[in-house]
């Protein structure tokens, strides 16, 4: 008898290890929610006061003075009481808990106790959040979630939307230039801006638009793509002159709406519809940076002038801009400034200057600034985007080689629209070199 409750108990046990390793393989989610989610939760729970306490996260009622005979004795009011703590709800691999706020208390120092929280509970990583007044939101992630991001099958195709990769709170990266027009796209040497650059044009390739390529370093970067975009400059010189026919191009499309009453291109029938464009220009700061000859600095100043006006008309007519730069700061000009005021979109990778990341990030988000100066340089692909609640949010990029890209540009160059006025400006711009 014995014999056969131990053989019972032995199939028993490896049909435990072989369902275990099956979950963990085929459903990691589930997986969290049966064993790891109970756990992180009871650590959160019976942690809490104790790691308030060390951590400056209590307030305390007592008054801070005492009367001792003759003296007044000032000093640190013991026994802190600890905030509110929710109920630990699990996440896709973490766990978020909502605390709510004693009076006088602000986020400022559970951001500054975020690593703490972090060893306490065993996590990857504490996120802080405050959405509103008095609340403050903790999410704990078991394991990093960006460290492989895999690419989901089956994702619709939406005019003038991608899919770039992956965020930290388990959803899609997705950029729809009709909700958010232009980007502003910052990040060092070999910090995966050209990947999402490469991802960026092999999403739009297949769809009905128009890609236009400004690249003056020779077109290093986008002379890759050149099989799917309608219009490629490689200089400064060229650029002027196409960025001026996108104007033109826009105050063509203003008398069209205007005469048909509509608001913007999408209120136009499908058959009367411009073709949409987005304008894909890599390395800011080759647009401004100048010799000092009065030439150069003309030309510099017509590509600041056309690209704010880009960026101020161009979504409601259907032109899109994406800036891409290694290092993007004020002291490029005015200009730059102004421009990057217009453009909503921000994503900074890793930088090597605290100015860069000021400016991606400053003027919407002063927390991400901190944050995004901490990306390691081995987290490639990974960045500090806007976020649709309109917050912050980690992402990374789904991994495309500009092989992948190419191979996408090749296949869909058919669908490359053609704009003759652009490629005579184009020929403006080389004729204005040869002179």
């Amino acid at each position: 008898m014995d014999a056969v409750v131990y053989a019972f108990a032995l199939a028993a046990l490896a049909w435990v290890l072989v369902a275990g390793r099956e979950i963990t393989e085929r459903h990691p989610v589930w997986r969290w929610y049966l064993t790891g989610y109970p756990s992180m939760a009871i650590r959160v729970v019976t942690t809490w006061r104790k790691v308030c306490q060390v951590n400056d996260l209590t307030v305390s009622y007592q008054p801070a003075r005492r009367v001792l005979g003759d003296l007044v004795v000032r000093g640190e009011a013991l026994r802190g009481v600890a905030p509110r703590l929710g109920l630990p709800r699990p996440v896709p691999g973490g766990v978020r808990v909502r605390v709510r706020l004693r009076p006088g208390q602000t986020p400022a120092p559970f951001l500054q106790a975020a690593d703490a929280l972090a060893h306490a509970w065993r996590a990857h990583a504490v996120r802080v959040d405050s959405p509103e007044r008095g609340v403050v939101t903790l999410t704990a992630s078991a394991s990093d979630p960006l460290a492989a991001p895999h690419e989901a099958s089956g994702q619709p195709a939406v005019l003038l939307s991608v899919v770039l990769g992956l965020l930290e709170t388990g959803g899609v990266w997705r950029v729809d230039f009709r909700r958010v027009p232009h980007w502003l796209i910052v990040g060092a040497t070999r910090s995966g801006k050209s990947t999402l650059l490469a991802r960026l044009v092999a999403q739009l390739a297949p769809q009905r638009v128009a890609l236009v390529g400004i690249d003056c370093k020779g077109g290093m970067e986008l002379a890759l793509f050149a099989d799917r975009l309608t219009v490629l400059a490689t200089t400064r010189r060229q650029a002027v002159e196409v960025l001026g026919e996108l104007v033109n191009e826009i105050q063509r499309r203003m008398y069209l709406c205007r005469a048909a009453g509509a608001r913007s291109i999408w209120d136009l029938e499908d058959e009367a519809r411009p073709v949409p464009v987005v304008v894909l220009v890599d390395e800011l700061a080759e647009l401004y940076l100048t010799n000092g000859s009065r030439e150069e600095r003309a030309e510099a100043e017509q590509c600041s002038t056309y690209l704010l006006r880009l960026a101020q008309l161009g979504a409601a007519l259907g032109v899109y801009l994406v800036i891409a730069g290694q290092r993007v700061g004020s002291d490029l000009g005015p200009g730059v400034t102004a421009l990057r005021a217009q453009l909503g979109g921000r994503v900074c990778h890793r930088v090597n200057d605290p100015g860069t990341a000021e400016m991606a990030l400053g003027d919407l988000h002063k927390d991400a600034v901190a944050v995004a100066q901490s990306i390691r340089t081995d987290e490639q692909g990974v960045a500090v985007t806007v976020a649709d609640s309109g917050g912050w949010v980690r992402g990374r990029t789904y991994l495309t080689t500009p092989d992948d890209a190419r191979k996408a540009t090749l296949e869909h160059a058919d669908r490359t629209p053609r704009l003759p006025l652009l490629a005579l400006a184009k020929e403006r711009g080389d004729r204005g070199e040869e002179r």
